[in-house]
């Protein structure tokens, strides 16, 4: 009977020995050479970097509309990263599905860029995979939600449809073709003669 505990208290310990979750590459400093969109960014020597485990409102491309927040998300990422050395800290997959990287965004000073965004609603928690540093996501975005920031605020303001068109008003009849008259001049003139 004494075998049965000691059997169990060595798996315990093998369990907690042995870690299941993905391990976390950090790289060295690297600058940051653009902000593409309010959750991409280009850097030095790896290329386009998309943050890992969040999503910000997309920016119109052609003739699509902006999302809301998403010009404020994209300003906000460039004054945080832009021209700046951050590093980066991949987990899990490695590229998304446009072959951008995945990574955590760090500053030199240990600013965690994907949380920041998520803490002002600039950006939403879009996990789709169990990662480290979720639940240092989850409780920005329960911050930001609870203070009411950015997209978790108030709904943008549509205009009403009194904007487009006076209230009461009807719309106006519909046009009909009319064929123009036909000219009568040869007819004038050969009763002239």
């Amino acid at each position: 009977m004494q075998i049965l505990p000691t059997l169990l208290a060595g798996a315990v310990a093998i369990l907690q020995a042995w870690n299941p979750s993905p391990r976390i590459i950090r790289s060295e400093p690297l600058l940051v050479r653009a902000v593409i969109d309010g959750d991409t960014i280009d850097v030095s020597t790896v290329g386009r970097v998309r943050l890992l485990g969040i999503d910000a409102p997309e920016l119109g491309r052609g003739y699509d509309t902006a999302a809301p927040f998403a010009h404020e998300a994209k300003v906000r990422l460039t004054s945080l990263v832009l021209h700046r050395w951050v590093r980066l800290e991949q987990e899990g997959q490695a590229l998304d599905a446009y072959d951008r990287h995945l990574a955590y965004v760090l500053t030199d000073d240990g600013q965690f860029i994907n949380a920041v965004l998520v803490r002002e609603g600039l950006a939403r928690v879009s996990a789709r995979a169990p990662l480290t540093r979720l639940p240092a996501l989850q409780r920005a975005e329960a911050e930001a939600q609870a203070a009411r920031r950015g997209m978790w605020g108030s709904a943008p303001s549509i205009p009403p449809t009194e904007y487009t068109r006076r209230s009461g008003a009807t719309k106006p009849p519909p046009q009909t073709y009319k064929q123009p008259a036909q000219k009568k001049t040869n007819a004038k003139k050969k009763k002239k003669k």
